[in-house]
């Protein structure tokens, strides 16, 4: 008489299994999207770089990347990273079917990345004005940057991104990319050919960036119309804090804390550009953005992992929870000890075939820059993991920390050994960042 029961409890637990699985393999094509897209977008990309490498050379390439790194750096520092809240708290509202609070939610944060964009703005600019040798801006390249500042007025990306990966369009937001990065890279080499000198590029490089962002804005508005939400613009926002408890308080330490660890992710080149000189600069800031490629793994990543592992923690499945973070680390583990393989045995010729010989003394710097990425890619699922277990507090200590240990460690060896000592330097936060998180995770999970 138990057997129609226990065959029922069987199927049960197959049922289970499976639908699990097919979550992990939902999770994995979203992921694929993202990789795909993004690792096309970052070698077309760094196509581009190397175009404009070969085209200026190591001097003025230099100052170019300095624009491009102080503009990205103050962006990072600066800016209301929204997605991270919106899509939190989104996530609940779109599980509860409440359109209009989600409505007010995406005003929310439009509004958080406009006012954020023009204090970056506004920021940007007074710190070239009054203390731009301080961070690296000579006072002969304080015209040039000054003009590229004006990319900050059009970084309104926040709500868009968030817009796309909540109604799991990954598939836009990486193949947009790609797209985008196509169009640069053939401007590229219409310059090339016709000779475009320093200013050409500069604003080649500017126009790039301000349609990336208009484009990615057009795609979430018509995304939202398609979802029955048009009208974002006239949503209401007054009492957005009652009707999403924690939010004001999630929002700033989550957003302290990446900005705290930009400090060290964003104004690296800087930092190697005034202890050093421009050309030092180019090298390390090419070296940068080859060994970082596969850094943008931890970034899609985390863009697919966070909703899941919200939703789970909440809903105290916690046994799903240690295994979407176990899954994704050796995944992202295996993957960081390919790319090192990789750049370790052809990192030679990609620089000899992209920027060319004059930049083949950026090879060591990958090599090491990678060692460094391998450990934060496992630390980009840990980060995830404890901001859904509500440890944004401690995470916000450690990362604090963490760049601390950077900065000694840069201002120490990069005026002795140049911009290796700026790698050696990320290698020791990715330590801290790593061992640190991996503590509060195991801590945190002991006491359920």
């Amino acid at each position: 008489m138990s057997m129609p029961g226990s065959i029922l409890t069987k199927l049960g637990k197959v049922r289970s299994t499976v639908e699990k699985e097919a979550h992990f393999l939902v999770r994995l094509k979203n992921i694929a999207h993202l990789l795909t897209g993004n690792f096309a977008s970052s070698f077309i990309g760094l196509a581009g770089f190397a175009l404009t490498a070969r085209a200026l050379g190591p001097t003025d390439y230099g100052v170019l990347a300095i624009c491009f790194a102080y503009t990205r750096g103050v962006e990072r520092l600066v800016s209301f990273r929204s997605w991270q809240p919106l899509v939190k708290y989104g996530a609940e509202a779109l599980q509860a079917e409440d359109l209009s609070n989600l409505k007010t939610l995406f005003k929310f944060g439009l509004l958080l990345d406009v006012l954020a964009a023009c204090i970056a703005w506004t920021v940007a600019v007074l710190v070239i004005l009054l203390a731009g040798p301080l961070v690296g801006v000579s006072a002969e390249m304080s015209r040039i940057v000054l003009i590229y500042c004006s990319v900050l007025l059009f970084q309104l990306s926040g709500m868009s991104t968030a817009v796309l990966r909540l109604f799991g369009r990954y598939n836009i937001l990486a193949y947009g990319q790609v797209l985008a990065s196509m169009v640069r890279v053939a401007f590229c080499l219409f310059g090339v050919w016709v000779g475009w000198g320093f200013f050409e590029f500069l604003l080649l490089w500017m126009g790039a960036q301000i349609l990336g962002a208009v484009n990615i804005n057009v795609l979430a508005f018509i995304e939202l119309r398609r979802r029955g939400l048009g009208g974002v613009l006239f949503a209401p926002v007054r009492g957005v804090a009652k009707k999403f408890p924690g939010l004001y308080s999630f929002s700033f330490s989550s957003n302290l804390s990446s900005a705290i660890r930009s400090s060290a992710s964003e104004l690296d080149t800087l930092i190697v550009g005034y202890l050093t000189d421009p050309a030092s600069a180019g090298l390390y800031h090419i070296a940068k953005r080859i060994g970082r490629i596969a850094q943008q793994a931890g970034v899609q990543v985390q863009a697919v992992l966070f909703p899941d592992l919200a939703r789970a923690w909440s809903a105290n499945q916690f046994k799903d929870f240690r295994k979407i973070v176990f899954q994704t680390q050796m995944l992202l583990l295996v993957f960081g000890i390919g790319a090192l393989l990789f750049f370790y045995l052809t990192i030679d010729r990609v620089l000899l075939w992209t920027a060319g010989p004059e930049f083949l003394g950026a090879g060591p710097l990958v090599i090491v820059q990678t060692v460094a990425v391998m450990m934060i890619l496992c630390g980009t699922v840990l980060y995830s993991a404890l901001l859904s277990m509500g440890k944004e507090a401690l995470v916000l200590r450690i990362v604090f920390a963490a760049t601390i240990v950077f900065h000694v460690t840069a201002f120490t060896l990069v005026p002795k050994i140049g911009p290796m000592g700026a790698n050696i330097a990320h290698i020791s936060m990715s330590f801290v960042l790593l061992s640190g998180m991996t503590y509060i995770y195991r801590k945190g999970l002991s006491k359920i």
